[in-house]
């Protein structure tokens, strides 16, 4: 028997060899769907491991193409019947090369970028939000490097509606929670999560409220977070808050939802929006994928970052579906993908795209101006 020469072998070898070939998760990836290559798809990337574990090809820098251009949506994993956990497989395969060398450049600067920086972006200027950062509050609002850096008109909607329901929150002098790394190949950043676990504590904060739905993940799920937990503190995504609250405002626009790949299959949150949506958005369609069927926006895995276009190619093939309802709205709450969505949208495409809690927050800017008027 041959002695397993990566770390994924070790791991994974059994779930590799399980892979049946069947195609089913040929028909559900994303970049499948958006490139028809085949090496991209779960089927096609088990293939090629299977011929490494064989020593039959190496893992190296021609691999890096296949192996770094997954979105980890987790569609594949929903629809195999051997119920190999491709995500998973692919992350630790890609620790392994990135231990030999290999590693796509845009996914080696990223790690350097946090080395040097506290988000993703190398942004020196944090956003304040016009808000007070560190106090005494009984929940923490964690914004996320997406909402901080680059939809920060989304994020401020969302202040202004939790002001306007009176939720005692704080912001705090946050950091990437750098969980990304682990899905390029690379190891959580410890001071980074350091740092973020001792500004939640000391707001003596009891909750912690998220917009990003990784950042969800990271905090329930990455032992660097553990401590949190640990001191009683519980960690929610904006969604399970709003849920909670009655409106005093509708809208009659048809609206649909696109449910992210972070907070649907990996989170299992998909109930809780719809329920808020409901209250607001009578003429609410579903798409004909949502829930844990609903297409990829194409953001996660560091596809954005690394492979643009076919990223956009599958942002766009999800506002096809958006077209399809005829809907005016698409709600997301991800800023991922609302960043993601936003930036494929065609100009022809007249529908609205936005998170919940900015949306409810315009619909009562709109209440209140109509209001003044009458």
């Amino acid at each position: 028997m041959m002695e397993n020469k990566y770390d994924f072998e070790k791991k994974y070898r059994d779930q590799i060899l399980k892979c049946s070939r069947c195609g089913f998760c040929q028909a559900v990836c994303p970049l499948y769907g958006s490139t028809l290559r085949p090496a991209l798809n779960a089927r096609g990337k088990m293939l090629l491991l299977k011929e490494v574990m064989d020593e039959k090809i190496e893992l190296n820098d021609d691999l890096i193409e296949s192996l770094f251009q997954c979105a980890t949506c987790a569609a594949c994993v929903k629809d195999c019947p051997s119920d190999v956990d491709v995500p998973e497989i692919i992350k630790q395969v890609r620790k392994d090369m990135v231990h030999i060398g290999s590693c796509h450049p845009a996914f080696k600067g990223m790690n350097e970028v946090l080395q040097k920086h506290t988000n993703i972006y190398a942004e020196d200027e944090v956003p304040d939000f016009e808000r007070k950062r560190g106090q005494r509050a009984e929940n923490v609002y964690f914004i996320g490097c997406v909402g901080s850096y680059r939809e920060e008109e989304t994020t401020d909607a969302t202040l202004n509606l939790m002001d306007r329901l009176e939720v005692d929150y704080t912001l705090i002098e946050e950091v990437c929670c750098s969980s990304v790394l682990e899905d390029v190949g690379f190891e959580i950043n410890k001071d980074l999560a350091e740092r973020n676990v001792e500004s939640i504590l000391a707001t003596g904060a009891k909750r912690v409220i998220t917009g990003c739905p990784y950042c969800w993940r990271t905090f329930n799920a990455k032992p660097d977070y553990a401590v949190l937990e640990q001191r009683g503190v519980t960690v929610i995504h904006i969604t399970q808050l709003l849920k909670e609250f009655d409106w005093d405002v509708k809208t009659e626009k048809r609206v649909t939802y696109h449910d992210s790949c972070d907070l649907g299959r990996h989170c299992g949150i998909y109930a809780e929006p719809r329920l808020t949506i409901g209250k607001i958005a009578p003429n609410f369609v579903e798409m004909p994928h949502n829930h844990d069927d609903a297409l990829c926006c194409g953001a996660g895995g560091g596809v954005r970052g690394a492979y643009a276009k076919n990223s956009i190619a599958m942002a766009r093939r999800r506002l096809k579906e958006v077209e399809e309802t005829g809907a005016e709205v698409v709600l997301s709450d991800c800023n991922s993908c609302i960043h993601n969505l936003v930036n494929a949208k065609l100009r022809k495409q007249k529908f609205e795209i936005r998170t919940t809690s900015e949306f409810i927050n315009m619909l009562m800017d709109e209440q209140l101006k109509d209001d003044s008027i009458s």
